[in-house]
């Protein structure tokens, strides 16, 4: 369960229940002086269970202890109001924080989902299923608000914050220059894809994503700590692999798409997902709910593009092919 990465760096793989993305990745740094933990797990007791026995292991000292958030999803924020002790720093992004002040943010998300074609009787269900709504952090800590190229000093690590928007809006890496270390989050993953999704028409977030990935092409380094699975070292190569996978993918959503007009939820059900189902009936609505997300972003991005156009005559928002 606990890995030494580095000098005073260590990583707690924290299982996540009946997720496909199976743990996180949670890094503390140890310092005799404090510690910090980067991302918590979800807001359950196998999360919670398992976090303290990898703190105890460790001996961490909560009092002695802030958090750095990379974002918003509960796998890893769910916990931190509950290890958080009342002197803790807790870093967090000042654009995903914004999301916890909105009251009606499950509303917007829910109307949203209504208009790109998400069945109404389904609405409910999914929202009841969605692993930031039943982990999240029940009540909200203090945040201390950070921006791009802030720095966060612990120990002889020094942190660079870098936004990185597209897997949230907020979303943030950081990176220690004469360390050559880069905690990628959720930015880039190794061996699984990160979900781009998008629930609101303001925000391009593929195009967002795509821009993050530039970003951070051409830092010095000589690790990539994921928020998942399999730590690496090619950061270009694995960049490269994830700009080809978004654009495959928009090729797909045009095939599916083709010369018809079609919503969201129906072109994420002609879209190929690597999930163990035969049909798309079987999906989980969970995973519906993703999988129409994702579409949304890449159909966003395709209107960006020029490539297709958005058709808001009508209740439920279709899209077709510009000929």
């Amino acid at each position: 369960m606990i890995e030494e990465i580095r000098d005073h760096l260590f990583r707690i793989r924290v299982p996540l229940p009946n997720s496909p993305l199976k743990e996180l990745n949670s890094f503390v740094i140890k310092t005799d002086n404090r510690n910090l933990i980067i991302d918590t797990g979800f807001n359950c007791e196998v999360c919670w269970e398992a976090m303290q026995k990898g703190l105890a292991e460790l001996e961490i000292n909560l009092s002695q202890t802030d958090f750095m958030i990379t974002h918003m999803h509960a796998d890893h924020s769910g916990l931190v109001a509950r290890l958080a002790a009342k002197n803790s720093i807790i870093y967090f992004s000042r654009t995903d924080a914004k999301v916890f002040d909105k009251d009606n943010k499950w509303k917007d998300m829910i109307n949203y989902a209504q208009i790109n074609g998400f069945p109404a009787d389904k609405l409910m269900q999914a929202l009841y299923n969605h692993p930031g709504h039943k982990y999240t952090p029940k009540t909200m800590p203090k945040f201390n608000l950070i921006d791009d190229n802030d720095i966060i000093e612990i120990g002889d690590y020094r942190l660079k914050c870098i936004a990185t928007p597209g897997h949230t809006e907020g979303h943030i890496c950081l990176y220690d220059e004469n360390k050559r270390i880069l905690f990628s989050g959720d930015h880039i993953l190794y061996d699984i894809t990160p979900h781009i999704e998008s629930w609101a028409y303001q925000i391009n977030a593929l195009k967002n994503y795509m821009n993050s990935l530039d970003k951070v092409y051409h830092l010095p380094l000589d690790i990539v700590l994921p928020g998942h699975r399999t730590l690496f070292t090619d950061l270009k190569a694995r960049i490269d692999e994830l700009k080809k996978h978004h654009l495959v993918r928009a090729d797909e959503v045009m095939n599916v798409l083709g010369k018809k007009e079609k919503n969201a939820y129906d072109i994420a059900s002609g879209m190929t997902w690597d999930i163990d189902c035969e049909k798309w009936e079987d999906f989980p609505v969970a995973q519906k709910w993703f999988a129409t997300g994702e579409a949304i972003a890449h159909l966003h991005y395709l209107e960006s593009e020029g490539s297709i156009k958005r058709n808001i005559y009508q209740n439920i928002v279709t899209f077709s092919a510009r000929r």
